[in-house]
């Protein structure tokens, strides 16, 4: 069975499958959809700002790497979160998601149904391009997600980091190349060419020059570099 995967800035994905939806990282960020079409506004400033990028259903799975309010928003989870939803999240996410949700560190496997989930480590690095090195290690995560045989990589907001070498055969690949928080492009395209995903993405790229991107990846190895506009679906099959 295809997996499709649809993506909305920054970093929030969806994965369905079969009778499966994950999300990743969801957070509704007004400025990110306010030309987008389909955009639903529940609530806005005074008020707390809460809306959905479209109509989008509920997950059976949510996995947030990291408890910044571009990644972990508790109005968006909870909008798309169900009573048997399983949410995971780094203990850091605690002051905004409470205790409702399991702890997940790097390392920790994670079994929901037919779905694997691996946590692996995320965070900038002293050396790496990041301009502002706010992710420190142990305190995020990113996901190997292992789905319908295929193996998904969100990395969450991370530099390019020694872990990735040692994850073994990817299909895709979701990698940030934005700069200031993460690797930017140059570093997104040296973590593309060691992963060696079957499919790469760029996400949490803003201003990036996602062309040099594609040409320096596609140029230099065969993997194929698909980049999604807002709402726009990837199938993987």
């Amino acid at each position: 069975m295809p997996v499709d995967i649809k993506w909305f800035p920054p970093s929030w994905v969806q994965l369905k499958a079969k009778s499966k939806v994950i999300y990743i990282d969801p957070a509704y960020l007004k400025w990110h959809f306010v030309k987008y079409p389909t955009n639903i506004v529940y609530s806005d400033w005074p008020d707390e700002i809460d809306g959905m990028p479209e109509n989008l259903e509920k997950g059976n799975l949510l996995l947030i790497t990291h408890s910044h309010k571009d990644h972990c928003k508790v109005v968006t989870i909870n909008r798309l979160r169900d009573t048997d939803t399983m949410v995971l999240a780094p203990k850091r996410c605690t002051k905004a998601l409470g205790d409702n949700f399991k702890v997940v560190k790097p390392g920790d496997k994670v079994v929901f149904e037919d779905v694997l989930i691996r946590a692996v480590d995320a965070y900038n690095t002293e050396n790496g391009s990041s301009t502002r090195k706010n992710h420190h290690k142990g305190d995020g995560v990113g996901y190997l997600i292992t789905i319908e045989g295929q193996t998904i990589y969100h990395a969450g907001d991370t530099d390019f980091i020694p872990e990735m070498k040692k994850f073994g055969h990817i299909d895709v690949a979701l990698l940030p190349a934005g700069g200031t928080f993460t690797m930017d492009v140059l570093e997104a395209i040296e973590a593309a060419l060691v992963i060696k995903p079957t499919v790469v993405m760029p996400m949490h790229f803003k201003d990036a020059d996602l062309q040099k991107f594609k040409t320096k990846i596609e140029l230099s190895s065969s993997i194929k570099v698909v980049s999604l506009k807002t709402g726009e679906s990837y199938k993987l099959e």
